[in-house]
């Protein structure tokens, strides 16, 4: 391995930091490497040629109050694939609120979980008063990767093989001011497009989008809420955008009194929204379910005259139920166990306007990736990853069949955690399930970090190369695939 150290930051966290989510694995990277020529143990498939992206929480500097970890400063980590040679980079994302604090020499804004007042500046997200880390997703569209903000925040620009920054994306500039874009934006590999909504505590409080192939702002409407709501993702068919009207959300009593409290109303049940991709507002149909939150969808697509959407619901109730540390016990929403997280389809009739929904699987899951030329498309497998019981931290890795139901599953040793593993296909016309996944992980055992490869079609097998990166990197969020023709 040729490993050269760009950049090594310093913050002002204490070397002996005890919170959950900044020690151990999610111990933060404050050094910047480029690495070439790393070893491989096992054979990656000359197939195999693109980029992968993974987008972490990493803090240089605490936030004021309490510390959440979606509060964490945002670090894009990748390794490119190009006819069997690797090269591995880091990088912070280059935020505004980075570099304000950076200049400041301490936090300027409160976290997630303080009240906005105590922020010293106005701050970004639909709660207002937070900073815009643009540590939540990334994904790659016109060339470009995209970062973006668990709460709503500016669209960060980065080249997705120097991970060189190239600003905030220009469209955005076309949108409602200070609304900014939320944590997901979906990207159609078949048209190009780039689909997104935002939200807000103001009127109507959603809007929708399209973004063109070229990167110009081609569809923007509102889609009226009945109050704030916290709409996380959003899904599309070949003809439609899917977005949600769910029964978790700031408390409006608390809100009126300027406290951020998020709670459960079952009663008010869940809403869908089905509307033409570049529909108008009069267009929106809202189909009825059953009371869940949805922290991220799996596909969606057309079935005849119903529209399919498979997500992981959860039951928010169910956290008031399982016992965890104290330590842990403000960031029950982050376990998968406490939610209850397993995938799920729902179908609206678009004839009858009747809404049936049931489970694809009883396991606990989340973090499902599918094969992104099927996406909006009908299709079979998603690779989901599993977690460790009371932690934000994936355990497991398996194939879910939602036809069938059948799982192939490989779960990681004690003591080392995976990332979202996107799946990459070999060819653009392939099968489904043919090429690879990739995943970083985290090694608290032997304090190290890998880029595994699974074949996609045999997770169960285990990870057919080992890639040894040049430092343990910290736990985070999510990541993506792209084609190496896709970012050249």
């Amino acid at each position: 391995m040729t490993s050269t150290l760009i950049a090594d930051h310093t913050g002002n966290l204490p070397a002996d930091d005890s919170h959950p989510y900044r020690s151990g694995p999610w111990q933060p990277n404050h050094r910047e490497y480029d690495a070439t020529d790393l070893a491989v143990e096992g054979e990656i498939p000359a197939a195999l040629s693109g980029v992968y992206l993974r987008n972490t929480e990493n803090p240089l500097l605490d936030a004021i109050g309490r510390y959440h970890p979606f509060d964490g400063d945002g670090m894009l980590h990748s390794i490119v694939f190009d006819n069997g040679r690797v090269q591995y980079r880091n990088r912070f994302v280059a935020t505004d609120g980075l570099q304000a604090e950076t200049e400041a020499g301490r936090p300027l804004w409160a976290g997630l979980m303080e009240r906005p007042e105590k922020s010293e500046r106005a701050g970004w997200g639909a709660r207002t008063g937070l900073k815009d880390s643009s540590s939540t997703d990334v994904v790659v569209h016109n060339g470009r990767a995209l970062t973006s903000f668990y709460q709503c925040g500016d669209l960060y620009e980065t080249d997705p093989l120097t991970l060189a920054p190239l600003g905030k994306a220009k469209w955005t500039e076309d949108i409602t001011p200070g609304w900014g874009v939320s944590a997901h934006t979906k990207v159609d590999e078949a048209t190009g497009e780039l689909l997104f909504f935002n939200y807000s505590k103001e009127a109507p409080y959603m809007h929708y989008g399209v973004v063109d192939a070229k990167g110009s702002l081609a569809h923007y409407v509102p889609v009226e809420l009945p109050g704030p709501r916290l709409p996380h993702d959003m899904a599309f068919t070949q003809r439609f955008a899917i977005l949600n009207d769910l029964p978790l959300f700031w408390d409006p009593d608390a809100l009126a009194k300027g406290a951020h409290a998020v709670r459960f109303f079952p009663k008010l049940g869940s809403r869908f929204a089905v509307l033409p991709r570049r529909g108008q507002p009069e267009e929106v149909r809202w189909f009825d379910a059953k009371p869940t939150y949805v922290l991220h969808w799996i596909n969606a697509f057309e079935d005849g005259d119903e529209v399919v959407l498979d997500g992981y619901r959860q039951d928010p109730s169910r956290g008031a139920h399982i016992k965890l540390p104290d330590a842990l016990k403000p960031f029950s929403m982050l376990d998968l166990q406490s939610v209850g997280a397993h995938a799920y389809r729902w179908r609206f009739n678009l004839k009858t306007g009747a809404t049936t929904e049931g489970q694809l699987s009883d396991g606990i899951s989340e973090f499902g990736m599918i094969n992104q030329q099927y996406a909006g498309r009908p299709y079979r497998y998603t690779w989901e990853m599993t977690a460790k019981p009371g932690w934000f931290l994936f355990d497991g890795l398996h194939r879910l069949d939602v036809q069938t139901g059948a799982r192939d599953s490989y779960r990681f040793p004690d003591g080392v955690y995976a990332s979202e593993s996107p799946m990459a296909p070999f060819a653009a016309d392939g099968e489904e399930s043919v090429g690879c996944v990739v995943t970083f992980t985290t090694d608290m055992n032997e304090d190290k970090s890998e880029c595994l490869v699974f074949a996609a079609d045999d997770v169960s097998a285990g990870p057919i190369a080992r890639i040894r990166l040049p430092q343990r990197i910290c736990s985070g969020t999510h990541a993506c695939w792209a084609p190496l023709d896709a970012v050249r």
